[in-house]
């Protein structure tokens, strides 16, 4: 009788065709959401570059994407980015400098349901990009937030949630300095901004 053909492929190919189903198998098993929401956010000031006064920094709209999975029946992992575009006025000339945020975090978020909704907790760690007229700067951040969901259907939910950020600065950086003239700088050692969105997730 002829051996088994089975055994006679490279054990590799054997391995990476038992790989590509066991994959197959739990990205069907896994269930995947987008979501999207807009929101304010509420900016602390920048400090003079003597440290003697406070400058102001507008508050101003943020824009989230977020591609979840789900990890357990009470709970999701997350990858969130979010970015926020505003500006602060120097107290040199009174110029106003944009000064543009990107948040990226890694979120566990945990699911908390009640009878008509579902509250959730998440927390974060990643990055915070800073992009000023005059430099950019990326540190590491993280993020905390609680929220709630109200299901339309199997697949669409409304989300809403209160989040905020800490990003870990150095005050000596140059984001708001262009060679040697600088226009303005942190105010302490931790930036924090706080949020408040509401938008729309889908489920696939």
């Amino acid at each position: 009788m002829p051996p088994l053909k089975f055994f006679s492929y490279p054990s590799s190919v054997i391995f990476t065709l038992c790989a590509a189903l066991l994959f197959s198998t739990t990205l069907q098993a896994v269930e995947f959401e987008i979501s999207a929401m807009y929101g304010q956010t509420f900016s602390p000031d920048l400090a003079s570059t003597d440290g003697a006064n406070s400058l102001s920094t507008t508050d101003e709209p943020n824009i989230v994407l977020a591609f979840a999975w789900q990890d357990s029946p009470t709970g999701q992992g997350q990858i969130l980015v979010n970015y926020i575009s505003r500006d602060f006025n120097d107290n040199i000339d009174q110029s106003t400098h944009s000064f543009d945020t990107l948040y990226t975090h890694f979120n566990g978020v945990a699911f908390f349901k009640e009878k008509n909704y579902t509250t959730t907790v998440g927390l974060g760690l990643g990055a915070t990009y800073f992009n000023s007229d005059f430099n950019d700067e990326i540190y590491p951040s993280l993020t905390v937030a609680l929220g709630t969901r109200y299901q339309f259907s199997d697949n669409l939910a409304l989300v809403s949630e209160l989040r905020a950020y800490a990003t870990l600065v150095d005050e000596t950086d140059t984001v708001f300095c262009q060679a040697d003239s600088c226009v303005a700088q942190f105010d302490s050692a931790l930036w924090f901004d706080s949020q408040i969105s509401v938008g729309l997730a889908y489920s696939f």
